[in-house]
């Protein structure tokens, strides 16, 4: 298996310049492309997913298995009332698989995604991370893989929750090929939401923004033929 290596030839300074004008950064070749192929593949080939969806009484996790089990009907249903969610507030539906914390790491193989967040934590990458957003306080991150489809999307949001202690949100993209029609753009809100920015996924590409920063992902739409994969999760302090 290919090793998951931080890209030596990162131009640190100019990133940190750029995170410290705009508050976010893309960080394009973050990882030697072996390795961000591996992590692609092993996502891509990966069939434990979970479906993820929010709801006023808690999270529903929906493996493959069960959602193929149900019926055209009932799925409709589910449809409705995730979509009836997203008029109202803030809502979600996409697939995740877990990534294990630092203490657990030594209880999981040596898989792509558990390599991922070997080296997430790193201090080499602990490091680069800490140069790039200025954030010292910075010592560990946690996140979850993400998978997109059809219909799949993030509504708005800014990640600050108390206790937390997020200094930071990333996104790291293993798409391999994306067009911006196809929906799934990183948005950053504007003041009052009247203006957005976003961004298309990118392969191998770290998407780092401060936090609080109010953010979507748009919805996915059925004319795009693979899926949108991702690492996402935040830079925290104790």
């Amino acid at each position: 298996m290919a090793k998951l290596r931080l890209n030596p030839g990162l131009d640190v300074p100019a990133l940190a310049a750029a995170y410290r004008e705009n508050r976010r950064v893309r960080v394009n070749g973050l990882l030697e492309e072996q390795g961000a192929w591996a992590l692609h593949d092993f996502l891509a080939e990966h069939d434990q997913w979970w479906q993820l969806i929010n709801t006023p009484d808690g999270l529903i996790e929906l493996n493959r298995s069960a959602r193929a089990k149900m019926s055209n009907k009932k799925r409709a249903e589910l449809d409705a009332k995730v979509y009836d969610g997203a008029m109202r507030g803030f809502q979600y539906r996409y697939e995740g698989l877990r990534v294990p914390d630092l203490s657990q790491l030594q209880h999981y193989g040596r898989d792509p995604l558990v390599e991922f967040a070997r080296l997430m934590a790193s201090e080499a990458m602990l490091d680069f991370l800490r140069a790039v957003t200025g954030c010292d306080a910075l010592s560990f991150t946690d996140g979850h893989a993400t998978s997109y489809g059809p219909g799949d999307f993030l509504t708005g949001h800014d990640d600050d929750v108390a206790g937390k202690n997020r200094l930071a949100a990333y996104v790291y993209g293993v798409t391999q090929v994306w067009k911006p029609e196809w929906g799934g753009l990183l948005l950053f809100h504007g003041e009052g939401e009247a203006t957005v920015s976003g961004l298309t996924p990118r392969f191998n590409a770290l998407d780092l923004f401060a936090v609080p920063q109010r953010h979507s992902v748009s919805v996915v739409t059925p004319s795009a033929p693979i899926r949108r994969y991702a690492v996402t999760g935040w830079l925290r302090a104790v």
